[in-house]
């Protein structure tokens, strides 16, 4: 039997049906998902009115009650956005197609755009992405597990000169943990905390009382056995045992370890967590078209509202 990924049911859009499609299907299609109930006409988004007219010249609308003049990008994540609505449909369609990521240089090449606004760009959709687990809780059978990420120490030239890297006396201080958290058949929780240990709390919060937690033998998981039926597996014997295996969580850092690896090369420090939501997301929708993985992460961008951590990032940069 044909795997999902390798089925024509698997590609229901392509870049050639969005650069066929025009700039003002494109436009149409933003204008949908930004007022899905209202069919895609204009809603004033200060006082909420329907009655707007369009200024055509300048695809913007003028609310008849306030008088407010937004456009359909107004308040969303892509406010103040420059790129044409084809090369925003092109891009997300490029970035869900990456099984494992995208690098923020082949989208600059690919939309022949500046490689700071294809670097903005993509990790304004990955904090798109992260509003999906906002306050999610994870029930059933739940599987968790650390990795460590970051904190590289280039070894030196001469033998005699190297130190053991892996003694916490020579470490960076920069190493962080991912912890992920995954119900089998369900969705994924990520969380980057010091320790694995630390995530513990993570779990009251998120993790329904009555879950059969799978972990592995790690000691920061043993006061997890105070608050849920917990199962442990000892990978130095075995990956399984009688059903308690940690293999969906280490599907997780697979994909992660390959993103970092053979993509992003770099994803330790203060972007670790919008790249672990990412590997999160791809894991939960891996078996849906790459047709509904676009339209989810437009809806979920254009449900967003104007990113604090994006907005100008540049400017304050430079």
């Amino acid at each position: 039997m044909q795997h999902f990924l390798l089925s024509s049911k698997a590609r229901s859009i392509s870049l050639k049906a969005v650069f066929t499609m025009g700039e003002d299907k494109a436009y149409k299609t933003f204008c949908d998902m930004r007022w899905p109930e209202n069919d895609g006409e204009a809603v004033c988004p200060r006082c909420g009115c329907v009655e707007v007219y369009g200024i055509a010249t300048r695809r913007k609308f003028k609310c008849v009650a306030c008088h407010h003049q937004f456009s359909v990008t107004s308040g969303t994540i892509f406010a103040s956005r420059k790129m044409s609505f084809t090369d925003l449909l092109a891009a997300i369609v490029i970035f869900v197609n990456g099984a494992k990521g995208i690098a923020a240089l082949q989208l600059s090449r690919d939309l022949d755009c500046q490689y700071k606004t294809a670097f903005v760009l993509t990790h304004k959709l990955r904090e798109a992405m992260r509003r999906e687990m906002a306050g999610r809780q994870l029930d059933g059978i739940v599987e968790i597990d650390g990795a460590y990420f970051g904190g590289y120490s280039k070894p030196e030239n001469r033998k005699e000169d190297r130190k053991d890297r892996r003694l916490k006396a020579n470490l960076t201080g920069k190493r962080q943990c991912v912890v992920i958290m995954r119900e089998r058949g369900g969705k994924s929780l990520p969380f980057i905390v010091r320790n694995e240990g630390d995530a513990v709390p993570f779990v009251r919060d998120h993790v329904g009382t009555l879950t059969t937690i799978m972990a592995d033998e790690g000691t920061g998981w043993d006061a997890l056995h105070a608050g849920w039926d917990t199962r442990r597996i000892n990978h130095s014997v075995a990956f399984s045992d009688e059903g308690a295996c940690t293999n969906q969580a280490e599907s997780y850092f697979s994909r992660l370890r390959r993103m970092e690896v053979g993509t992003h090369h770099h994803i330790a420090g203060p972007y670790l967590n919008a790249y672990a939501g990412e590997a999160s997301w791809r894991e939960d929708n891996r078996r849906t078209d790459n047709g509904a993985q676009a339209g989810m992460v437009a809806m979920a961008a254009m449900g967003s509202r104007v990113s604090r951590q994006w907005k100008g990032y540049w400017q304050r940069a430079g």
